[in-house]
This record gives C-alpha cells, sequence and structure tokens, in this order.
C-alpha cells in the first residue's frame, strides 16, 4: 500500500461479507470446508485458509487441522486476506469485492501488446488475486498510456466491468491530471474543445475538419517559471491521448513526449501524471474519490 501522505481516499471501507456455519458434529477445519465447498477445488479452499479468509469462533485460523466441536462458529469471509503485494511498478490503494484501484508507476503498460504480455498491470494484478482463489479474474475498465504514471482501476468482476463501461460518463465523475508543458501557456486558465482523428502511424492529432471525435479538457495553471509549467488538466472526455494531442496542438507539448512535438525531456519522462479519479460505485451507489499527491520532479522543474 502507498503511504498516507501519498494518496487521498475521502471514502469509508465496506463491511465485508462473510458466510457462518455452525458446526454439527466434531471435525477439523480442512476436512470440513472442503465439504462445505465441495464447488471449489481443493486448491482453492486450502488458499482461503493460507490467506486469512477463515474464522472459527472469531479468531482468523490459517490452521489446517483445527480442532471443531458442535456449536463451534466458522466464518468464511469474502475480506481480502492478509496477502502481500510488493512491486517497485504499482501500489494498491484501494480493494473490495468489486474494484481495485492502484497508482500506476511511469513505464508500465496498462494491458499487454503485441511485444509486451507480462510487464502490465493487468498482469501483475491477476497473479496477485489468483493467489487468493485460481478462479479469480480482474478485468479492464480503462487504460493509462505506458509512460504515464497515476490512478486507474480494474474490475473483479465481469457484472462490475459490464455496470461501469456501459454508462462510463455518468459513473466517473471527475478525472483530473497534472503536466508539465513546455513553455506557458497563454492563458491561465482554458476550454480545450477540439476534434481528434488517428492516423495510420497510431497517433492522434486535432483536426480542423468536421470529422473525428470531440474531446474536452478544461486547464488552469498551478505554476511557472516561463520555460515549464504545471497544469492540472480536467477531462470531460476521454479518448486517446486527448491531453497529449490537445496540448500539442496550442503549441505546449508536454515535456519528454517526443511523439507529440516535445523538443525536451529534462527528467527523462513523460510528464504527465493521472492525479484524481472520482467514481460512483456499481455496487454501493457511493461516490468513492481517490487523490494522489503532484509527483516531485513535476514541482521541482517548475520552481
Amino acid at each position: 500500500m502507498v503511504r498516507q501522505s501519498d494518496y487521498k481516499n475521502t471514502d469509508t471501507s465496506r463491511s465485508p461479507r462473510g458466510r457462518r456455519v455452525s458446526v454439527q458434529e466434531a471435525n477439523t477445519l480442512l476436512p470440513f470446508l472442503l465439504e462445505l465447498l465441495k464447488e471449489q477445488s481443493r486448491t482453492s479452499v486450502k488458499a482461503l485458509l493460507a490467506h486469512g479468509h477463515i474464522a472459527v469462533n472469531g479468531n482468523v485460523t490459517s490452521q489446517f487441522n483445527t480442532p471443531l466441536v458442535p456449536g463451534d462458529e466458522v466464518l468464511i469471509s469474502s475480506k481480502r486476506g492478509n496477502i502481500s503485494f510488493n512491486n517497485p511498478l504499482l501500489n494498491i490503494i484501494w480493494e473490495d469485492d468489486d474494484l481495485i484501484v492502484i497508482n500506476k508507476k511511469e513505464g508500465l503498460l496498462s494491458v499487454a501488446s503485441q511485444r509486451v504480455k507480462e510487464r502490465t498491470a493487468y498482469h501483475l494484478l491477476s497473479n496477485y488475486v489468483k493467489k487468493i482463489d485460481p478462479r479469480n479474474k480482474i478485468f479492464v475498465l480503462h487504460r493509462l498510456d505506458r509512460d504515464t504514471s497515476g490512478l486507474m482501476m480494474f474490475a473483479k468482476n465481469q457484472q462490475v466491468q459490464k455496470a461501469l463501461q456501459s454508462d462510463w460518463n455518468s459513473a466517473i465523475t471527475r478525472r483530473t491530471y497534472v503536466a508539465v508543458v513546455e513553455g506557458r501557456p497563454a492563458k491561465d486558465s482554458d476550454l480545450l474543445v477540439s476534434n481528434l482523428v488517428e492516423n495510420k502511424q497510431m497517433q492522434v492529432y486535432v483536426t480542423n475538419a468536421g470529422d473525428g471525435k470531440q474531446a474536452i479538457t478544461r486547464y488552469r495553471l498551478l505554476r511557472s517559471n516561463e520555460a515549464y509549467s504545471l497544469l492540472e488538466l480536467e477531462l470531460e472526455t476521454g479518448r486517446k491521448n486527448q491531453i497529449r494531442a490537445q496540448m500539442q496542438s496550442i503549441g505546449h507539448s508536454i515535456a519528454g513526449d517526443y511523439k507529440y512535438g516535445a523538443e525536451t525531456d529534462p527528467t527523462g519522462r513523460l510528464m504527465l501524471h493521472a492525479q484524481r479519479l472520482y467514481f460512483i460505485h456499481p455496487a454501493t451507489g457511493k461516490e468513492m474519490r481517490f487523490e494522489t499527491r503532484i509527483p516531485d520532479k513535476f514541482i521541482s522543474l517548475t520552481q
């Protein structure tokens, strides 16, 4: 998990769900669970035990031979056990039965490409949830470019994936990025409304013709030293490479973004970070709010 100083979640966690069963005759825990959960494989039942999903009379246990007597209560909890996730490329900052929200580092693909299959957020998280139960899966909701850091989320079941993707614009109540751009925009704040098209080289650009998809971004200047400016960018649409193409179109490419017109690369990375993600939780109807701190390099470069 990231430190509290690195992100902020303004919602409270959901109460874990679980199945409570009263023991009717003497037994030991593993045989009891195998009979109770006969629809599951032996491996997945043992994983529940190993990762802290089983409690006897309120006490979590991972011991297969825990004795049971009539009247004991066994809880099979759906709450994630104390399995650790440590990877330098991403941090899990929220997880419940339906969603995983992460803070992705720059350089990590969201999903597989033709060349890269395993060094992706999707692959890392898939391995993680399968350690809890081999049948577990994750489902793609949206993507961040490989060289963009920040907040993104995955669904843990298809129902949640479909619910969010079918009504994405209403479900996502706020998406904010920060970027360091070359120079200083003429206006300290502006609403950028453009039509975007994609060429055969898979590069998006602003067109003045009537075709393309409309992209809307609102930006405001946070700080500038004239050579570089730190902007906050609020997305009202979510087009591919929207921010990168629009900043190029007004003559202030994102630093480090040679693909979209940048002339400098002062920090060895694309200076774009998904800082804020607000959405309506499809299961609870509550608004979830997540924020990360602005990366230190973004601050120091614009002092």
